[in-house]
């Protein structure tokens, strides 16, 4: 079971996720664009707080760490991320993400995928690290493409979305021998911020 760790870099302390959390995290949450591709639809405070309960149950079930970001020089709490779907194989995902308006395209953007990918591949031992997202979610897929991820393919009606949606997912992955060049990107970006 992989315990809970806080990572923390120059731009952003990743936290381990908890209840109480909810509060602070709903300004930044409270943006309706955040969640139209997401697979959980939050609109007011208590959905949010339902959204990290289920986070929870996958991190008490062994399988999940999910993160609060929080800006490492303000404090201010401006989204999650996860790294879940762990196999004893040494496959996980990393997703659930979701920024604020006011840290998107920024230092802490970066530095939680460096972060966060950095611990897949160094503690956790990943041989691949999978993300996804809707295909629709143009925003979402350019992210992920700016790390340098693999696009493998389209998962055709992976899912049901709460508005009942048929999710087309575009998947993409990072291997533990295409680590290295993405870090050193990530580092090189990180340092062009500085």
């Amino acid at each position: 079971m992989p315990e809970p760790v806080t990572l923390r870099g120059r731009h952003v302390v990743l936290e381990p996720l908890r209840p109480e959390h909810a509060p602070e995290l709903w300004p930044a949450a409270s943006d309706r664009e955040l969640w139209r591709y997401m697979t959980f639809d939050v609109v007011d405070p208590a959905d949010l707080s339902a959204w990290i309960a289920k986070r929870l149950e996958a991190a008490a079930a062994g399988t999940a760490l999910p993160f609060l970001q929080r800006d490492a020089k303000t404090g201010q709490a401006f989204g999650s991320t996860s790294i879940f779907d762990m196999t004893p194989f040494k496959a996980m995902e990393v997703g659930h993400t979701w920024i604020g308006p006011s840290h998107r395209r920024t230092a802490a953007n970066t530095e939680t995928k460096l972060l966060v990918l950095g611990h897949c591949f160094g503690a956790l031992g990943a041989i691949r690290v999978q993300l996804k997202s809707d295909a629709r979610n143009v925003r979402s897929r350019a992210a992920i493409e700016r790390l340098g991820a693999t696009f493998e393919g389209i998962l055709r009606n992976q899912m049901l979305l709460p508005d009942g949606h048929k999710r087309q997912a575009a998947l993409y992955s990072i291997t533990d021998a295409e680590w290295p060049a993405i870090r050193a990107r990530l580092e090189a970006k990180l340092a062009a911020h500085a």
